[in-house]
């Protein structure tokens, strides 16, 4: 997929593909080792084109795009980066934002009416968050590790799926995979006993326990952090 991504350069708005900006980029290295022509740093670029060929090829899973319609998903695309512990999203606030994770781990959270903060679902790379209704969240999404993302207004979102025939259909189908995700990963029955909990939390999510704090895994099985601590250290 890597000669179907393509990025616009300031300069006379001209289009390469990424084979094509490789060749720029080695010649440039050879030149000056920091800066492309438009005056960001060659590590930017790439790191925003990696990004951008990961969301195509994501996008690409669900169904297909052509080369213009590519063009116009990336000319709407924008990078954003969060910090651990920053909102995509806070209960109350209406979605500015498509999101698509490129790196790092979120997570979904409320209060209960005890005030205490419950973790309902952790989500990684490779997934889109969205709103299906234009109404304020009731949760918060907020970062669980240090993120990157791929963001599109959504005003930028509606003009692609205005646009571009079939996008819809792309979207019922991630909509769908999510959904199923979801019903697999939501906080686990408070009924079963905190080491089962842990061992389902170790199943579900087998990448996370050691990238994520512990005071996050905890809330989200509904135990405190020192019953955390010794059931991990009780089974390892």
């Amino acid at each position: 997929m890597a000669e179907l991504i393509t990025y616009r350069f300031k300069a006379k708005n001209l289009q390469i593909n990424i084979c094509r900006f490789f060749s720029f980029m080695f010649i440039s290295l050879t030149r000056a080792p920091n800066y492309l022509p438009n005056g960001k740093s060659v590590k930017h670029e790439y790191s925003y084109l990696v990004a951008m060929n990961q969301f195509i090829d994501f996008i690409l899973q669900f169904g297909n795009v052509n080369q213009q319609q590519i063009d116009l998903i990336t000319n709407k695309a924008k990078a954003l980066e969060l910090r651990k512990e920053e909102y995509f999203i806070e209960a109350g606030k209406v979605f500015r934002y498509v999101g698509f994770i490129v790196e790092g781990i979120v997570r979904i959270c409320y209060y209960n009416n005890k005030g205490e903060e419950i973790t309902k679902i952790f989500i990684e790379e490779n997934h889109l968050l969205f709103s299906l209704k234009n109404v304020p969240s009731t949760e918060y999404i907020q970062a669980a590790t240090d993120c990157r993302f791929i963001v599109f207004s959504m005003r930028d979102w509606e003009e692609i799926t205005n646009t571009i025939v079939g996008w819809e259909h792309i979207i019922q189908k991630i909509v769908s995979k999510a959904l199923a995700e979801k019903l697999e990963r939501v906080t686990p029955l408070v009924s079963q006993d905190a080491t089962t909990r842990y061992r389902e939390f170790i199943e579900k999510y087998p990448t996370l326990a050691n990238r994520i704090p512990l005071s996050y895994i905890a809330s989200y099985l509904g135990i405190t952090q020192s019953s955390l601590s010794r059931i991990r250290k009780s089974i390892r």
